[in-house]
């Protein structure tokens, strides 16, 4: 009986063992997993999904701008730190676009970044009446992905007042609120504590007699 030359043998059983691992791999190993995910973890395998009045309006994962049509930020909102995840060749496109996530990969003497940074610094402080020194570096900055949702407490903090004058509210109402929404440190000790912009602004918005504010911010 004749037998097949090694080297087919050797093609044979390397084409077998990719059809296995094809299969365990690519297929079966795919699919427990997203089982699994939907099942255990379902809100964060679709994505972390917000939704207000039934309707899906972001990700807690992904930043968002609170502006006018002209890009002005909303007083009745809390603002998110800078983003450079924009393209100036879209209309109205003031950055938190997951298409164009990324960093501005300015080093931290470089000229242009500075003056970004003093520019940012002035337009804060004008519009949340402030000291510059009491600006948190977050206000001024974007992360590396320019899609951060959250924002340090200290920068909610100086934004409080404003927002409280805007909505006709209790400062120490508005106060609460953020104190509900700040998050601590990942197992206590990983990262730093944080505010999540989003959930935050649809808090205000449904506090009794706020919701004219998303209809105006719509």
């Amino acid at each position: 009986m004749n037998r097949l030359p090694t080297l087919v043998r050797q093609h044979i059983a390397a084409f077998r063992a990719l059809l296995v691992f094809t299969v365990l791999c690519g297929i079966i190993y795919p699919v427990v997993m997203v089982g699994v995910a939907q099942l255990a973890f379902k809100n964060q395998a679709d994505g972390s999904l917000v939704t207000y009045n039934g309707k899906v309006v972001g990700s807690s994962l992904l930043c968002q701008e609170f502006v006018d049509a002209k890009g002005n930020p909303l007083p009745q909102y809390f603002q998110p730190r800078p983003s450079n995840a924009s393209s100036s060749s879209v209309k109205n496109d003031y950055g938190c676009d997951a298409n164009y996530s990324g960093a501005a990969n300015l080093g931290p003497n470089n000229t242009t970044l500075l003056k970004t940074v003093q520019q940012l610094q002035q337009q804060i402080a004008a519009f949340d009446h402030v000291k510059v020194s009491q600006i948190p570096p977050d206000a001024v900055t974007s992360s590396g992905s320019g899609l951060d949702p959250d924002i340090s407490p200290q920068y909610a903090a100086i934004q409080v007042n404003r927002v409280a004058a805007a909505r006709q509210l209790p400062v120490s109402q508005v106060q609460a609120l953020v104190s509900k929404y700040t998050q601590g440190r990942n197992i206590g000790f990983l990262g730093e504590p944080r505010v999540n912009v989003l959930n935050l602004n649809i808090a205000l918005d449904e506090l009794p007699g706020q919701a004219q504010y998303a209809q105006a911010g719509a």
